[in-house]
This record gives structure tokens, sequence and C-alpha cells, in this order.
């Protein structure tokens, strides 16, 4: 019996039978009518040849992505617990009621009680009640999934999204270095104010700054740093937010040291987002040091691939053990009417683009005159209810074969809340995969002369 892999971000995320597939088809055709939906690919009475399950996997790719770029269906309760459900049968955890210990910025567990099954809204919220968080800022904060290094920083891998169980994630790594820490989720730091205007929104940010700054992530000369040590001393919270809201890269997520090809191919870079922009340290061949910023409005658009090497002959190791080599590549406006490609290659590639991501749907919020509070789902009777900004910008999925193409680099494209589908069949036909995977940006802007 055929199954796919359907990867996740690079990641295994569950396993799924065309059955399966079907029964989701037909649910959602139920549900939104045979209009709204794709076509799904039709059932065969006799055995498939290896190259009709290749043609069966390309056209079940081809329409979990059409269903994941669709914003009704995308966004839909449906698909999302059908992926969440699949999660949990593959990694096989029963629904049982667990403790989960989610980390603060200062380091302080938080252990909350939740049901394995459940979803990364539902732990959100069991974490603010257990901090006494307010609702209304519950849509300000986020958890994340993050690699404890060895001096005690983080690594971000991703922010977890709505069609995953935390539970499930941290636990099927099996890796006491992952954990799920909880921070701040927007961009624009004028946000901060509605945060401090309560004790434990306050108390929250402070830790966070406080620990960026001791990590290292925002720039303090010897002044500030008087300064803000005094503050902390008379801890006098709220002014020393104030003054760090000042400094540079205040807001900003700091990626490790990574390479890059701008200006010029293997440079070491250390990434920052954070402003609406990528800012790049850059270490130059003559080992000099540039510093520059790509501005989120001037990225016609981006994609992240992923390359696996292929395992070279008699070496022994499986192309399951090699290390996947992601990058994140965007266009950007160089000038007038100047495009160029720019191209990071780190293994925290899917979170920068899910932090592109944010700040366009918190651009387009703002365009639109509306609030951040409304861009975080809420439940409404029950049902999950996302709001249109975020629809908008929603990135689409992709099923991946198992490449065995005979070049030492496999490009396999794999899309930020992604569904990649790989056959788990042995055959070698498979190299093809869905050449649409971009991220088109609404907030692109064409730029006149004036802005140059």
């Amino acid at each position: 019996m055929q199954a796919y892999n359907i990867h996740v971000n690079g990641v295994l995320h569950c396993r799924v039978r065309y059955s399966q597939l079907l029964g989701l088809h037909e649910q959602l055709r139920k549900e939104y009518g045979a209009n709204v939906v794709p076509a799904f690919p039709p059932k065969k009475i006799f055995t498939l040849t290896p190259a009709e399950v290749e043609q069966r996997r390309e056209q079940l790719e081809k329409y979990m992505q059409a269903v994941r770029q669709d914003p009704t269906l995308g966004g839909s309760e449906t698909f999302n617990s059908f992926l969440r459900k699949a999660q949990q049968e593959t990694q096989q955890i029963p629904t049982e009621e667990v403790v989960l210990e989610v980390l603060l910025s200062n380091g302080q567990k938080v252990k909350v009680t939740i049901l394995t099954s459940d979803q990364t809204e539902d732990v959100l919220e069991a974490v603010a009640s257990k901090l006494d968080l307010p609702d209304d800022l519950v849509g300000y904060f986020s958890l994340f999934l993050v690699r404890e290094t060895k001096d005690g920083a983080f690594s971000f891998v991703r922010k977890l999204q709505e069609f995953e169980l935390p539970y499930v994630s941290v636990t099927s790594l099996h890796n006491p270095e992952f954990r799920i820490i909880l921070r701040k989720s927007y961009w624009d730091s004028s946000y901060d104010d509605d945060v401090m205007e309560h004790r434990v929104g306050l108390n929250l940010l402070y830790a966070q700054t406080v620990s960026d700054i001791e990590h290292g992530w925002i720039l303090v000369n010897k002044e500030q740093h008087r300064q803000l040590k005094s503050l902390q001393e008379k801890v006098s919270k709220k002014e020393f937010i104030r003054l760090a809201q000042t400094l540079k890269y205040y807001g900003y997520l700091k990626f490790d040291p990574c390479v890059t090809d701008f200006p010029e191919k293997g440079c070491h870079v250390v990434v920052s987002a954070g402003n609406n922009e990528l800012n790049f340290q850059v270490r130059l061949p003559n080992e000099q040091i540039k510093e520059g910023s790509f501005k989120v409005t001037r990225m016609r658009c981006w994609r992240v691939t992923s390359s696996v090497p292929m395992s070279n002959g008699p070496s022994g190791s499986s192309p399951g053990k090699s290390e996947v080599k992601l990058e994140l590549a965007f266009e950007y406006l160089m000038s007038k009417d100047r495009l160029q490609w720019v191209t990071i290659t780190s293994p925290q590639a899917i979170m920068l683009s899910i932090c592109l991501q944010s700040m366009v749907d918190e651009l387009m919020v703002k365009k639109s005159g509306g609030s951040i509070r409304k861009m975080f789902r809420r439940r409404v009777n029950g049902a999950l209810r996302r709001s249109d900004s975020q629809q908008a910008v929603k990135s689409p999925p992709l099923l991946d074969s198992p490449d065995a193409s005979r070049e030492p680099m496999a490009k396999l494209s794999s899309k930020l809340t992604s569904v990649s589908l790989r056959g788990i069949s042995h055959s070698s036909s498979a190299n093809d995969v869905g050449a649409n995977d971009f991220h088109g940006n609404y907030a692109f802007e064409g730029i006149g002369d004036e802005d140059l």
C-alpha cells in the first residue's frame, strides 16, 4: 500500500495513504462545495506502475498545494485538524494528559497540564492562563520551537503553527535540546505600549528585553549599559524598556552565523530580522565587516529550498541520515529597475521565511487600518476563525518525492508552513518537484526614483 511522507518545514510531519487524502477531499467538498475544492487524482482499479505512482504523487502534491494556497481551505479547521490528527497517528502518541514545560526568556519554566492532542493555540492559552496574562494580550505572544545552544542561548527553529500539536512536535524530535519558548510575536515596537499596560505583559516583555541584551542581540555602548544597569537595580521596568527601544537591534531576532552570496559568493553573515527588514553583517573575504539592510517592502518574492546531498556509492550513509541543506532566496529591488536574487544558506531558513511572512502580515494589517489584536484568531463558539489579513498571505504546501537524481545535490523545494509529500517507495523515478514554490509579497511596492 503506497504511503506518502508529508514533510513540514523540512521535518517529517506525518505519513498518509491515498485513501486518507481522499477522505479529506470528500470532507472539504461537503463543507465548501465542489466548485471551491480543486480536482482530486482519480482512483485506479489496477495496480499502479512505478511511473503512475510517481504521477499520482505529483498530482497529490499539486492538490495539497492548491488547498493550502486557497485562503478558505488552507486556513480551514478541516484541513488543519487533518494534519494534526495525522501527525499524532504517525508519531503513535495516544491522547492523554501530560505536563509540558514551556520556557520564558529569563529561563523560568512554566509547567502546563495539557492533552497530547492540544493544538498550538490551546497550549498558548494554557500558558497565558497559568501566567495570568489577560485574554486580549494572548495574541501578542507566540510559542517558538528553539534549540538550546551550549552557552544557554537559543537558536530558533520555527514559530509553532496552527496545524501542529506542540507536545507531539517537541517529543518526536527525541532530543532534550529542543524546547518550546514563549516570546512576543509582533515586530512593531509601538505595540509594546499595549503589552506594558498590564503587569504580566510588562514582566514578560522586561524579561525578554533583559535576555536579548545579555545575549548580545541588542547593541549597547558603555554609557547605555550603565543607565540600563541602574534602571535594573531600581526595578524601573518601563523605563528600562523605553531606553532599550532606542537601541540598535531592539525587537530584532538574531540568527546563527551562516553563509550568503551577497555581495559575493561564500560570505559569512549574521542576519537579524526586525523593523521590516533583514539586517546583514557580512564578513568580506578581506575580513572587513560590512553592514546593510534589505527592506521587506522591496522583496518581490522569496522561497525556501532544501537540497539533500546524495550518498555517493558505497559510503553506506542512507539519504535519510544526510544533512538537509536549507536556503532562503529573495528577489530584491536593488534600484529602480534592477531586481537581484540574494541567497542565505542556513539551517534556520524556515524561521527566516516565517519572519518575513509575519512582517508582511503585520504591514498588511496596518495598511488596511486593522488592529493587531484582530490579527490573531480567537475561538468563536468553539470554531477557529482566521482574520483576512493572514489569509491573504498564505504560503503553499508541497509533496516531495524521494529524490534519486544523479547530481550530487538534489534540490527539493520546500515551503514554509508547507506540506511536502515524498512517496515512500523504492522506485528511482522521482526527481521533479513542483516549481511553484514562491511567496509572492503582497507588501511589495514598486519604488520611484525619489526613493533611491
